[in-house]
């Protein structure tokens, strides 16, 4: 993987994570939690239980991690294009219009699920940072990331980790081949051949690819958040298709819904600022 990939995945990943996280804390809360009554509900007992620092939950590891993520998606994307183009990356007029090759959902799964997972677990704990029970002990089941990673491993096990892995698969094929392809059939769509699309180019086409992949993921999005928070009290689901027939029994089908405002709302500005950071910090490093 180039040093430019890693530093501009990196990069350009953190200023969407950090945008974004708030409005994805809401939205796993939504779709595992059952005490809200909505989006507003949800978060004006975050802020009165929790401070504005509730909102940021599990951030922390995600934010370190996210370079790894970010470019793997990135690098293979890039490296597919030289592939198919047999060009340098340098030099990637025209060459970004290819769309992105089935390997990396699964790629991108194996580093992302156990991040995902810290993430999940900890943005669902409710408890007041700090605070204490009364017995003396802290009131929140995981302390940190680490803490969280280090008790899953030794209640649940290794395979305790990728909890949700298959449901974060079958979520991602779909969504990355749309992602990439709505961006660069958008970025062809208004930008003169031969020449590179502009900023207000790729605000926009990154901005309609993220909604729409997510829009695409939303329903198997709850499923893959449902079987990772499965582990803290008890097995329930024996994989995603129990979780799809518990969830739908009990909910009704809109129960595929939880989470689709947010994540389209979330998700225009996030890989809006992901895209147009990740192409301007390349052509700085590069």
């Amino acid at each position: 993987m180039p040093v430019e990939e890693f530093v501009a995945g990196w990069i350009s990943g953190a200023v969407g994570l950090a945008l974004g996280h708030p409005v994805d804390t809401v939205k796993v809360r939504l779709q595992t939690q059952s005490g809200y009554r909505g989006i507003l509900d949800c978060v004006i007992k975050t802020y009165r239980d929790e401070t504005v620092l509730g909102f940021f939950k599990g951030m922390s590891f995600p934010l370190l991690s996210v370079a790894v993520v970010n470019s793997v998606m990135f690098g293979a994307y890039s490296n597919a294009l030289l592939y198919l183009s047999a060009t340098h990356h340098h030099d990637r007029r025209g060459t970004h219009f290819f769309p992105i090759p089935s390997p990396l959902p699964q790629s991108q799964a194996m580093v992302l699920a156990p991040v995902d997972l810290i993430k999940v677990r900890l943005q669902n704990q409710t408890h007041p940072y700090g605070l204490r029970s009364p017995a003396g002990g802290s009131g929140a089941q995981y302390r940190g990331p680490v803490h969280c990673g280090a008790s899953i491993f030794r209640e649940e096990g290794v395979l305790g980790l990728f909890r949700g892995t298959g449901a974060l698969v079958l979520r991602d094929t779909p969504t990355m081949a749309v992602y990439f392809l709505t961006y660069v059939s958008l970025c062809r769509a208004v930008t003169a051949q031969g020449r590179e699309p502009g900023p207000l180019t790729i605000l926009v086409a990154g901005g309609c690819a993220g909604t729409a992949s997510w829009a695409l993921a939303t329903p198997m999005d709850v499923i893959k958040a449902r079987l990772q928070m499965d582990g803290v009290k008890g097995v329930s689901y024996h994989g995603v298709l129990d979780c799809i027939r518990i969830s739908v029994r009990h909910e009704g089908p809109q129960v595929f819904l939880k989470g689709l405002a947010l994540n389209s709302i979330r998700a225009f500005p996030v890989n809006a600022v992901t895209f147009l950071s990740y192409e301007n910090i390349l052509k700085l490093i590069c």
